[in-house]
C-alpha cells in the first residue's frame, strides 16, 4: 500500500516512494529509499516539501491516529499524479545565461552528489540503480533548454578533484545539446543525455592514484585506464532496466572512425550515432577541463584542435552539429576585438555563430584594463568584430572564469 503523508507524519524507518515536489526542492539525489538516518528526517523537515509518498510494504507505516492525505495500489498511480503535477508546473521557457546560473550551479551540485553516490556504490559491489538519474537528466535537460550555455559552461568550471564526477554531469549537458542541434525526438534527447551521464561509470573501479597522477601515465597505468568503458559496460548490465543507448555508449565513446580507438577497435561503420556524439562531447569537456596533469584548453581553441582531428577521430557531420550547438566562440573564450580590446565571451547570439556577445574587459594599445563592458556583436549597426581567438596563458588573466560568470547591463 502506496500511501500520501505529510512530512510531519514520517518517521525513521519509513519508506520513502516519492517526494512530492521538485527534485531540485528536496535535499536527496534519489528518490525511494529507506529512511533509516534521523539526519535525513531533519533534512526533509527543513527543505520545501511538505508531502511525501511512503511504501507501506518496504518500511514502516503510520500510526493509526495519522491522517494520510490520499492512498495509491500501485506506483504506476503515483508515478501518473507526480506527471499531472510537474505538468502543470511544468514552464520552460528561454532565459538569459545569466538568469539561468544560479539554478545550473544548484543542478551540478546536486549532480556531482549524484555521480559520487553511484560512484561509491559502484566500488562497494552494490548494483547501480539507473532509473534513480532519471530526474537528474530531466533537470539538466530542462536547464539546457532554458539556456544552453550556462550550465554547460559551468560545469566546464572544475578543480581536479571534482573532474571525474562533474565531467559526466558535463558531458549529459554537452549530449543534450548536441541532439537537440541534430534534430533528435525528446525521447533520443533524454537518452543521450543518460548515456552521457553514465558514459564513464567505470572509472569507479579505477585505481584513483592512477586517475588522479598529476603527470603522464605509463604504458602499463594507461591499460588499466582503458579498461574503464567495459568495466561500466558491466556494471550498467548489471543493474536492470539499463537503455541500450547508454550501454552502447558507454562501452565505445573511445571508439575512433578510423579504427584506432578502443575497446574493439571498430570501423566507423559500426560505431553508432550515439557513439559518436559520445566521442565528441567526452572529449570536448576533458580538453578544456583542469585535470591533475594539465590545465584546461581555451573553448573556442579546443574546437579548432578538435576540427584538425575529425577525419580520423570523429564524425565530421557531428561534429560540425557540435559546434553549432555550443558556438564557434563558445562561453568562456578569451578573443580580440578589432578595435584591439580584449573580451570574453558571455553568451550566443540566435543570428550569428561569429557574432556572440562577449564582455569588454582590456585594451591590448594602453596594457591597460577597461571597465567591463557587454557588447552585442550581432547588433544591426555593431562596428566591432572578433578578429582572433586569444590564448589565456599568454596573458594570465586570473579572473577570466569570474568576468563571465557575473553579468553587466549590455550596450
Amino acid at each position: 500500500m502506496l500511501k500520501k503523508i505529510s512530512v510531519n507524519d514520517l518517521r525513521v524507518g519509513m519508506h520513502i516512494k516519492e517526494f512530492c515536489g521538485s527534485w531540485m526542492e528536496h535535499p536527496f539525489w534519489r528518490n525511494a529509499f529507506v529512511m533509516d538516518d534521523p539526519r535525513d528526517l531533519q533534512r526533509i523537515l527543513a527543505s520545501s516539501i511538505k508531502e511525501v509518498w511512503i511504501d507501506c510494504s518496504k518500511g514502516l507505516d503510520v500510526a493509526p491516529e495519522v491522517k494520510t492525505v490520499s492512498f495509491a495500489e500501485s506506483e504506476a498511480e503515483v508515478e501518473a499524479e507526480l506527471a499531472r503535477a510537474a505538468s502543470s508546473a511544468r514552464q520552460i521557457e528561454r532565459v538569459g545565461v545569466s538568469a539561468e546560473l544560479a539554478r545550473a550551479a544548484r543542478i551540478c551540485a546536486k549532480g556531482k552528489q549524484a555521480v559520487v553516490s553511484m560512484f561509491q556504490e559502484a566500488r562497494m559491489g552494490r548494483a547501480i540503480d539507473t532509473a534513480a538519474t532519471q530526474r537528474l537528466v530531466e533537470e539538466i535537460s530542462d536547464s539546457v533548454t532554458r539556456n544552453p550555455g550556462a550550465l554547460i559552461s559551468l560545469a566546464r568550471i572544475k578543480t581536479a578533484d571534482d573532474y571525474t564526477y562533474l565531467h559526466s554531469v558535463a558531458v549529459c549537458a554537452l549530449m543534450v545539446a548536441l541532439a537537440r542541434q541534430m534534430g533528435l525526438s525528446e525521447e533520443d534527447t533524454r537518452a543521450a543525455g543518460h548515456a552521457g551521464l553514465l558514459h564513464d561509470l567505470g572509472k569507479a573501479l579505477m585505481p584513483m592514484d592512477v586517475l588522479n597522477k598529476p603527470g603522464k601515465l605509463t604504458d602499463e597505468e594507461f591499460a588499466i585506464v582503458k579498461q574503464h568503458p567495459v568495466e561500466g559496460h558491466r556494471l550498467l548490465l548489471e543493474a536492470k532496466g539499463t537503455h541500450e543507448v547508454t550501454l552502447d555508449v558507454c562501452l565505445h565513446h573511445h571508439e575512433k572512425m578510423d579504427g584506432s580507438g578502443y575497446p574493439d577497435h571498430l570501423p566507423a561503420e559500426q560505431i553508432s550515432r550515439f557513439a559518436r556524439m559520445g566521442a565528441v562531447c567526452d572529449v570536448y569537456d576533458a580538453i578544456t577541463s583542469n585535470r591533475p596533469y594539465k590545465a584546461g584548453w581555451d573553448p573556442a581553441e579546443s574546437l579548432r584542435r578538435m576540427a584538425e582531428w575529425t577525419q580520423g577521430h570523429f564524425d565530421p557531420a557531428i561534429f560540425q552539429s557540435f559546434v553549432k550547438s555550443l558556438g564557434i566562440y563558445p562561453i568562456g573564450s578569451l578573443v580580440r576585438l578589432a578595435s584591439g580590446r580584449l573580451a570574453i565571451v558571455v553568451e550566443q547570439s540566435a543570428r550569428s555563430l561569429l557574432a556572440p556577445r562577449v564582455k569588454v574587459f582590456f585594451s591590448t594599445r594602453s596594457n591597460a584594463r577597461l571597465p567591463p563592458e557587454i557588447v552585442d556583436l550581432s547588433r544591426p549597426g555593431s562596428t566591432e568584430k572578433i578578429a582572433a581567438r586569444e590564448d589565456p596563458a599568454a596573458w594570465n588573466f586570473p579572473d577570466l572564469d569570474r568576468l563571465w560568470l557575473t553579468g553587466e547591463n549590455a550596450s
